[in-house]
């Protein structure tokens, strides 16, 4: 009988972490205990006719010690599920340039 030799794992996954993404914008509202709605805005081109528009999303952030104020500029990392629509952890405020 032949032995069959078992696959090696070649799943970097297990090895790396895997890359979170990262977006910064600025805050919106911060009525919701521990959470603060950031709004991010980008460019995107439109394929064909190459017109550049602007795409505005918000996203639930998680603030754990509610250090966001409204109308700062923020930076936000992926995260585990905290809730329905929270994805998203604060990592710090940038300054705000007068």
């Amino acid at each position: 009988m032949e032995e069959k030799k078992q696959p090696e794992n070649t799943n970097k996954t297990n090895d790396a972490k895997k890359m979170k993404r990262t977006f910064s914008g600025i805050v919106v509202s911060t009525k919701m205990d521990k959470t603060a709605v950031v709004e991010v805005k980008r460019v995107k081109m439109h394929p064909k006719y190459k017109k550049r528009y602007f795409i505005t999303r918000k996203f639930k952030v998680h603030d754990e010690k509610n250090l966001a104020k409204m109308g700062e500029t923020v930076e936000f990392i992926e995260c585990r599920p905290i809730s329905k629509d929270k994805k998203w952890r604060l990592i710090y405020k940038q300054e705000v340039k007068k």
